[in-house]
Parts: structure tokens; sequence; C-alpha cells
């Protein structure tokens, strides 16, 4: 089983979008996969996304699936570890698991889904709380963080390949999904804002540049190492271009270069913590989706599948250009393409 998650310290760079796409690419090109979806976000956007968007209803089907006894989400799976935090219990998996083409026919039948859950939210403090409890013998927050550790070992031999869409936020519930990704895929825009944003990440994720030895000994890659468990590995960083029909837009150059060579000193002294030996391998761009990424959000329906033309969503009549369209397929299968 190979884990994968989608992760910035930074909203609005497009990350449930491309993971949406990427998850349903990587299906269709690889149909003999078993792939499993997991939302680790408050807003379960991406679950929204597979159940059918907007325009067929994907919030209602949703809240549905948040109304099941027990509760057929990722905060329902957290909400049955709250009272034996410590020690994994006998659960079922499948009572979690949902399968998005039974309610969405555009969506490759071999993927499964956790949906994401409000509910994370409010129990975010109560699993940090957990967390940081002193029990002699148990290291609390090792437990805490192996949750969902602990319920893909139940399923293991289900699934090839696990996507994670991880909340932009480093609270305890993403701290839980990052400290099961084998590889790590980091969307940018082009913007100083993201830049900044990458920085934090790898100071979050990897202890690096922390601007004092006292956060060292609680930052998440020190406590990993000291339960002798692997961190994440950087696969590749998607930079949004900003622009349609051209290569990196102009104005934004400077900043992508920037990254750039951000990301090459820091594969310098730190080559340890990437898939990759080279820019080029690690690295890739891919334009703004726009107004096609914006009616295939609202129909829950993958790029490949999109039809083009004049189309209504929401009451509103709005045209999905084709040459574009193909565009988009073109660079999402490139990028699936990076993915094993």
């Amino acid at each position: 089983m190979l884990i994968y998650g989608f992760w910035n310290n930074k909203g609005g760079t497009g990350k449930t979008s491309l993971t949406f796409q990427s998850i349903c690419f990587y299906a269709k090109n690889n149909p003999d996969k078993r792939i499993l979806a997991i939302d680790v976000c408050p807003q379960a956007n991406l679950s929204e996304l597979f159940l059918g968007g907007l325009a067929n209803n994907g919030s209602e089907k949703l809240l549905a699936r948040q109304g099941e006894l027990p509760r057929a989400t990722i905060g329902g799976y957290f909400q049955q570890r709250l009272p034996a935090p410590y020690s994994p219990p006998s659960i079922s998996a499948s009572d979690f698991i949902t399968k998005p083409r039974d309610v969405n026919d555009q969506i490759p039948s071999n993927i499964d889904l956790i949906c994401g859950d409000p509910l994370l939210e409010l129990q975010s403090n109560a699993i940090s709380t957990l967390a940081n409890t002193n029990i002699p013998g148990t290291n609390a927050w090792v437990s805490v963080v192996d949750w969902l550790r602990d319920l893909l070992e139940t399923i293991r031999d289900d699934y090839d390949t696990v996507f994670i869409d991880c909340n932009p936020s480093f609270s305890i519930y993403t701290q839980i999904a990052l400290s099961t990704v084998d590889r790590l895929v980091l969307p940018v825009m082009a913007d100083d804002s993201s830049r900044r944003a990458i920085q934090n990440a790898f100071s979050l994720i990897y202890g690096l540049k922390l601007p004092s030895d006292i956060y060292a000994t609680y930052a998440f890659a020190t406590r990993l190492k000291d339960a002798g468990r692997s961190l994440p590995k950087v696969h590749l960083i998607t930079k949004n271009r900003i622009t349609q029909y051209m290569g990196d837009a102009s104005a934004y150059g400077a900043v992508l270069r920037s990254i750039d060579e951000d990301i090459s000193k820091l594969m310098t002294s730190n080559p340890d913590i990437f898939t990759f030996n080279s820019l080029a391998d690690g690295l890739i761009s891919v334009r703004d989706f726009q107004t096609t990424g914006v009616v295939a959000f609202a129909k829950g329906c993958p790029f490949y599948a999109l039809r083009s033309g004049r189309l209504e969503v929401a009451g509103h009549r709005v045209k999905v250009n084709e040459p574009y369209r193909i565009n988009c397929v073109d660079e999402l299968e490139a990028l699936t393409d990076r993915l094993a």
C-alpha cells in the first residue's frame, strides 16, 4: 500500500481540486489498482466532489453519510477512538467507507472514499489533549497520531494506493494524516505567500530552520523519529502557472524561480526528504483550471469526462472551451504519470 498526501500550509492553492482530478486520472489510468481516497478536512470539499458536486447534490449526499450510525466519515472513526485513544479498538473499516460510483457515475469504480467531516474541528481540542497526556509507559502522542495508521492497517490488503487530502492547518488531525503518508505532493501558487508556505511546510514537517532549539523537542519530525517512524518524502511540487496559453507568466516568473532555488538548496542540504534527485523530476507546472475547473468542481466531474461547449451550472450558462479542456487533460495526465 502506497500512501500519497496532498498538503500545503496555505489555503487557496487549488489543492482539493488538484487532488480530486489526480485521483480520478490515476484511477482511470490504473483500472487494476484499488484506490482509497481519504478526506481529512473539516470542509470536506473533496468528498462533495466525489459525491456529485454542487450541481448533483454532493453536499446532501455527504450529509446523509454524516447521519449514518456509526457516522460514515473520518470524524465518525475518530469519534470511535475517543473513549479508548491509546489502544486500537475492534472497528470495521467498512463502516466508514463510501463508494462514490454508487452516487456519481463519473467516478471510476475502483475508487473508495472516507468522507471528510466538520466534526474534526470540534474533535481537535479533545484529540490534542489526549495526545499530550502524560501516561507512564505510554507515548500518548504517538498512540493518537497512529489512529489513521491503525485503520489502514486493518485494510492493508484491500487497497494498492491511498490518497489523503490534508487540511492546510497543522492541527492534530493534519498530523495524524501526514504521519501515515509515504509521498507528499505540495501544490503552490505563483505568489510570494506560497513561497513562504513552502518554507513553513518544511519547518513544520521536517523541523528545518526552526527559530529556536526549544522547539526541536516538540517538533513533529523529532517526535516521529524518536518513535522510530519515517517522515513523508516530498515527491512532487505542482506549480500553478496562473496563465492559460503560455508558459510561466512573466509577472510571477521571479517567484517561481525563487521556489525552484529554495527547493534546490534543500535538495543539497537534506536530500533524504525527497524522492527525486533533480528539480526536473520533482517539479511540474499546472495551468490554472479557470472556467473548466469551476464547471468540473460544480459537477463533481473529472476533466476527461467533462463535456465542452455551453453548460448550465447552478442556473447559469457557462462555456467550457474544448482546446483548453484538452490542455487540462494533458497536464493532469503528465502529473499522474509522476505517481507510481
